[in-house]
């Protein structure tokens, strides 16, 4: 019998500051055999998101971070190989949580069936997964968007921002997008319908915020953090609501920013305008609606509404590249690797 071997990477050592590829150790090892009740999957493409930056880290988190040694997390679409599970057959598509790392046994135990032959296999890890579920529950559920009116969103190209900004012009709003350089923000405009979206690289990035917001925000959908939030603060109106669903311009940070407290300030700001803040954890808080997700998205795809926009990388050693420059933002749409 063919030994197999497989492919994966670990976190050697934790990141002071961004992460480096001395982070990341390639390795191989072999396969071992399938016991009954469990299914040999074969990776076919691996998701790269923000988050696992946060579980390098010793720091507290809403999840376990990873030992040093351990395989790095990451959301996977594999097909199955060899089966000794009753409810999985060679050759189906599943969607899991394996890592980086090119097979992986399963029991079966958090995987969802993608079919025999999905169109497109690589969309589960995107608009038809947890990044599109995440922008559809943090706007539609704790953003509560009205017609008429304004929604700023962060990172708009992104798979989340992406998302949220067509979802917000389906319930008739206005969208402004932030976005990091010009063809980012012509593209949300010209391909995503957005009605305007700000370059958060131009010196004068708030006066143009302030400017396409000219009757202020009603919900921010906040990815980035930072600056970008500097400029939206003073912008929100009564009642806004601000969908808390990552701060991607501070996961690399080593110490608070420097100069005034400023906790004050936004704990005034939050009052007056009588704003609501709240987090989430998609999988956590809204597991049991993701068939509701599911079948209105695909509508909206099928439909035309909601367009996607991926960035494929080839190869498993590629990935912490990837991965470095997916936190310094120089990726243009969901990043997917494609491992085998």
């Amino acid at each position: 019998m063919t030994v197999l071997n497989n492919q994966r990477i670990v976190l050697a050592s934790r990141p002071t500051g961004a992460p480096t590829k001395e982070n990341f150790r390639l390795e191989s090892i072999s396969v071992p055999s399938v016991q009954n009740g469990e299914v040999l999957l074969k990776t076919i493409y691996l998701s790269l998101d923000p988050y696992m930056r946060g579980r390098m880290s010793e720091s507290e988190s809403y999840a376990a971070n990873l030992a040093i040694n351990d395989v790095m997390v990451g959301g996977t679409v594999s097909q199955v190989i060899e089966s000794r599970h009753p409810d999985y057959q060679t050759g189906e598509w599943v969607l899991g949580y394996t890592g980086w790392q090119s097979y992986a046994i399963s029991n079966g135990e958090g995987l969802l069936k993608l079919g025999s032959n999905p169109t497109h296999p690589s969309w589960a890890l995107g608009v038809l997964g947890m990044p599109g579920f995440t922008a559809y529950m943090g706007l539609l559920d704790i953003g509560t968007p009205q017609p008429g009116e304004t929604i700023v969103v962060a990172a708009a190209t992104g798979p989340v921002g992406a998302t949220v900004g067509q979802i917000g012009k389906i319930k008739g709003c206005r969208v402004v997008g932030i976005a990091g350089g010009a063809e980012k923000c012509q593209y949300a405009k010209d391909q995503l319908g957005f009605d305007d979206c700000i370059d958060h690289k131009a010196d004068d990035f708030a006066e143009k915020l302030a400017k396409a917001c000219d009757k202020g925000i009603d919900v921010y959908f906040e990815n980035v953090g930072g600056k970008v939030f500097d400029a939206v603060l003073p912008l929100i109106n009564t009642g806004a609501r601000i969908p808390l669903c990552g701060l991607v311009s501070q996961y690399n940070a080593t110490s608070l920013p420097e100069g005034p407290d400023r906790m004050g300030q936004l704990m005034v700001k939050l009052l007056i305008k009588r704003a609501k803040v709240q987090g989430f954890i998609i999988f956590d808080d809204y597991g049991h609606r993701y068939p509701e997700f599911a079948e209105q998205m695909t509508q909206w795809v099928n439909d035309g509404k909601v367009k996607y926009k991926e960035q494929i990388v080839d190869g498993l050693a590629n990935a912490p590249e990837a991965f470095i420059g997916l936190l310094e933002g120089k990726n243009f749409g969901k990043l997917v690797v494609k491992i085998s």
